[in-house]
């Protein structure tokens, strides 16, 4: 896997989101964009936005920015602000190695996400058709990261298979190279190039033979490690300076 077939540099002058949707609100959208669940279906508490203080290029790269801000929408209020963005009906990819070079937030209740979903649903709605976590983070463990595959045939029979690595040197808080190398055998999670957790594929049994799309987001809150927000520790800012895929 050395040839690198999409790039994104998000520290050059040329940088844009063009290729990516930006995601609005604290609401799960079904396919209609009709909420069906709020808080993204994990109890988060930001509400997203694509506004400047949230989401901005610079100099480091791309910036989501987790800010204590309080927003009124239809007769709920959110105490704070964040960003996603994903890359649905705009790239998907099936099957290579795909580094995210990133610096995370610490602090408690921060929860940065580099994740993949299902661009056809092939297999049915959430979890039929898998879910891809590459690198999940709590805040409050700044020396740990998770990667992590949600599938199974409904809710009722949903597998979370996720592995959790302690970083050797320094936290999460520092640029590093998130890899994960996925083919029609295994997908394997990396951290800085080491390997630490790898799953076979079961053919029929697991979904992951369909292309899937990049999701980043920055969340506030939520049942990934349910505990008081830290407000000292924002604004919080996940910085990704760039990305790669190789086939």
């Amino acid at each position: 896997m050395n040839k690198l077939v999409w790039q994104q540099d998000f520290r050059s002058g040329g940088a844009d989101l063009n290729l990516w949707n930006i995601r609005l609100g604290n609401d799960l959208l079904d396919d209609e964009g009709k909420p069906i669940d709020p808080g993204w279906g994990n109890g988060e508490r930001q509400f997203y936005t694509g506004n400047p203080g949230n989401l901005y290029l610079d100099e480091s790269g791309l910036n989501l920015c987790a800010r204590r801000e309080t927003v009124e929408k239809d007769g709920r209020s959110f105490a704070y602000t964040s960003a996603r963005i994903d890359t649905r009906d705009r790239f998907s990819f099936r099957y290579g190695k795909l580094v995210v070079r990133a610096k995370l937030p610490a602090g408690d209740g921060l929860w940065p996400a580099i994740w993949l979903l299902p661009q056809d649903k092939a297999y049915g709605e959430w979890p039929a058709s898998g879910e891809i976590d590459m690198m999940e983070a709590r805040g409050r463990l700044p020396r740990q990261v998770s990667g992590t595959l949600h599938y199974g045939k409904d809710w009722d029979h949903k597998v979370t298979d996720e592995s959790s690595y302690e970083l050797e040197n320094g936290t999460i808080n520092e640029y590093r190279d998130y890899g994960l190398e996925w083919n029609e055998s295994s997908i394997r999670w990396l951290v800085d190039g080491h390997c630490y957790a790898e799953r076979p594929l079961e053919p029929g049994v697991m979904p992951f033979d369909q292309p899937f799309y990049l999701v980043l987001n920055l969340a506030v809150g939520g049942w990934f490690d349910n505990v008081p927000v830290d407000e000292a520790a924002l604004p919080g800012v996940m910085t990704v300076s760039g990305i790669w895929l190789y086939e």
